[in-house]
């Protein structure tokens, strides 16, 4: 076994030396400007470039086989400025046509490149004749086949500029290794970039180059990963007329809102979009984006459906999504009506921004439904966005134990926002209803509920000073809690000055509630508002002011042994104070008339005949007289003062 590996070594040693010795002497007697001319010749007949070398070359054969341009530019015949530009282009030669006095570029590497992509309005760029030349070059049968087998670049720099569109990019710190698709008809590229102040890793591959550059249909895998957003996609691209791409598309992403940051989208309000993920079968056509089979995820909410996207002149979004269980409060929690102190309307001034941004069109329709402290069962609604103008629609909703329906919308005037807002809300619990919608938790029962509300104003505490509309309540089988009307009245009755007591314990039932308001500037005027209970009957009148939070009211409270028989007893009463914490009180003067020893007194009071002679007694009793009252006892002009008489 030596022996054959010794005969076997020997001529292997043999043809080596040769080899070393065949390369040594090639490079003495190598011709450098032979060698740097075929390079030249041969970069410009595969990338369709003219190469402009204004610094020095560097021409080496052993030990490492190779030709170096300083300071090149490499630019189309009818462009001035170079579409590519290297401090330092390196050609690598093949070795062994090399020793055959051939000259033949194994790879190119480009140190420091600037890459220049300029686009017009037609859609072609200054690479357009590069990428046509290379299209040509590697069809089957072409004169001068691709011998390109890897192109690196490092540290390289990419601008690009789109007037028409308004779009500038710069892509910087760019390490990528092309695998030129020398024997195989396949490409693949890898590496990595800064863009926007992140490391994207990145990854694309062509099934067929050629049909690619062509525009014909070719397979497609490209990856994308970023600390802000990975994105994967597999399918096929054609671009004939336009880009025109088709397969699965994967997105991921840890904060939906620093993604749309780092994309130059702004971001919506303040709260939510964080975790988000979308798998879906992706149809791509110019720049228009439909999606199917949607899977999507965003700060936990799942839903499927389908999604179009385009970004003619204005980015459109369409939706059309089923949901088992959605939560909507991440997107609402910072959006408060009352301020910290729960009385007083908020005055922050309104971020209407993310109106005029993107034009939304989406319908939705989930199973459960939260909305902060609301629980909604079954849900449709709609949400259309354009022009900055908000418009959302429940075609109906399981909510507060019934079934609601209406619209809400917004439109923005410069800072001000303008709102109008239709709701019917059909057999619901008031309490949840009443305390949610509008602060007041002393309701309770069921009933109907008809909004119709406009308002305009930057703030919420605006949107109050200027509210107009209308709103009706029905109820019935309910009670209205702070006070009991029936036992304050039967009191009242044996003792209207004996003391009421508490007046803001207990709760009044009634059978039926009827409320009537219409809202001008910001204040309800009661219209009808009448509660009709088993032992007593209450109407009110008066105002309730909306930016104020408070009531002003006035009311007769009645009891009645009967529903249909006259009120054996009638008690004007006072509602006063904030909505969640008003003050219940009866009129002291209807008190004191009810009163058998109050009510001459005060009929006395009123007359002035019996006034004059209750200050007479009390004058003789006190020995005094009112001050500023007239002398009734002085003598005449001159004549003498008469001595008073004793007691």
């Amino acid at each position: 076994m030596a022996q054959r590996m010794k005969r076997l070594g020997m001529p292997v040693a043999a043809f080596f030396g040769v080899a070393l010795i065949g390369l040594v002497g090639t490079s003495w007697f190598l011709n450098r400007d032979a060698l740097r001319q075929a390079v030249e010749a041969q970069i410009r007949a595969v990338t369709g470039l003219d190469l402009v070398v204004n610094g020095r070359i560097d021409v080496s054969v052993f030990p490492g086989s190779y030709v170096s341009f300083h300071d090149v530019g490499l630019k189309g015949g009818a462009t001035a400025d170079p579409a590519l530009s290297v401090d330092v282009l390196t050609a690598n030669l093949r070795l062994l046509p090399l020793l055959l006095r051939r000259f033949e570029i194994s790879d190119v590497m480009m140190l420091r490149p600037h890459i220049r992509v300029v686009r017009d309005g037609d859609g072609d760029s200054n690479w357009t004749p590069f990428i046509d030349t290379i299209a040509r070059t590697m069809q089957p049968g072409a004169e001068n086949p691709l011998s390109f087998s890897e192109i690196r670049i490092q540290d390289g720099l990419l601008t690009y500029r789109d007037a028409a569109n308004r779009v500038a990019e710069t892509i910087g710190d760019i390490d990528l290794s092309l695998a030129w698709p020398s024997i195989s008809r396949s490409f693949a590229a890898t590496g990595q970039f800064d863009w926007r102040g992140e490391r994207v890793d990145g990854s694309i591959s062509t099934s067929d180059f050629v049909a690619a550059l062509s525009g014909d249909r070719s397979g497609l895998k490209a990856r994308l990963a970023s600390p802000p957003l990975k994105l994967a996609f597999d399918g096929t691209v054609a671009n004939r007329t336009s880009l025109m791409m088709e397969g699965t598309v994967t997105i991921d992403s840890p904060s939906l809102r620093n993604a749309m940051r780092w994309a130059g989208q702004p971001p919506p309000g303040t709260g939510g979009f964080g975790r988000f993920a979308l798998k879906a079968r992706a149809n791509v056509v110019g720049p228009s984006i439909a999606l199917t089979n949607v899977n999507v995820e965003l700060d936990g909410n799942v839903a499927e459906g389908v999604m179009t996207y385009a970004n003619n002149d204005r980015q459109t979004l369409q939706a059309t999504l089923a949901a088992g269980n959605l939560d909507f409060t991440p997107y609402i929690s910072t959006f408060r009506l009352l301020a910290s102190g729960a009385r007083d309307w908020n005055r922050q001034l309104f971020d209407l921004n993310a109106l005029t941004t993107t034009d939304l069109d989406m319908r939705l329709s989930a199973a459960k439904v939260t909305v902060g402290s609301s629980k909604l069962g079954r849900t449709a609604f709609g949400a259309n966005l354009r022009g900055g103008a908000l418009a959302l629609s429940v075609g109906e909703a399981q909510m507060y134990g019934g079934i609601a329906r209406g619209s809400f919308g917004i439109a923005r005037s410069d800072t001000v926002a303008d709102i109008k807002a239709q709701f019917q809300f059909t057999d619901v619990d008031l309490q949840a209803c009443a305390s949610e919608l509008f602060g007041i938790t002393k309701l309770s029962g069921r009933g109907n509920l008809n909004v119709s509300l406009v308002a305009s104003g930057a703030s919420p505490f605006g949107l109050a000073q200027s509210l107009d509309g209308s709103a009706t309540l029905t109820g019935q089988n309910g009670a209205i809690s702070g006070f009991n009307a029936e036992q304050l009245l039967k009191r009242l009755e044996r003792r209207p000055l004996s003391g009421a007591g508490n007046f803001r314990a207990g709760s009044t039932p009634y059978d039926k509630l009827t409320i009537a308001l219409k809202f001008s500037d910001g204040i309800a005027t009661a219209e009808d508002i009448r509660v009709e209970g088993p032992a007593a009957r209450l109407t009110l009148t008066g105002t309730a002011s909306v930016p104020m939070r408070e009531y002003d009211m006035k009311g007769i409270a009645s009891l009645i042994s009967a529903p249909n028989a006259a009120a054996a007893f009638e008690l004007p009463f006072v509602v006063q104070g904030p909505w969640d914490d008003p003050l219940i009180f009866p009129d002291p003067e209807s008190l004191l008339r009810r009163s058998p020893g109050a009510a001459p007194l005060l009929d006395a009071v009123k007359d002035r005949k019996t006034r004059d002679a209750v200050r007479s007694v009390l004058e003789r009793i006190t020995g005094g007289r009112p001050a500023g009252a007239p002398d009734a006892a002085a003598p005449a002009a001159g004549g003498p003062a008469e001595a008073p008489k004793a007691n």
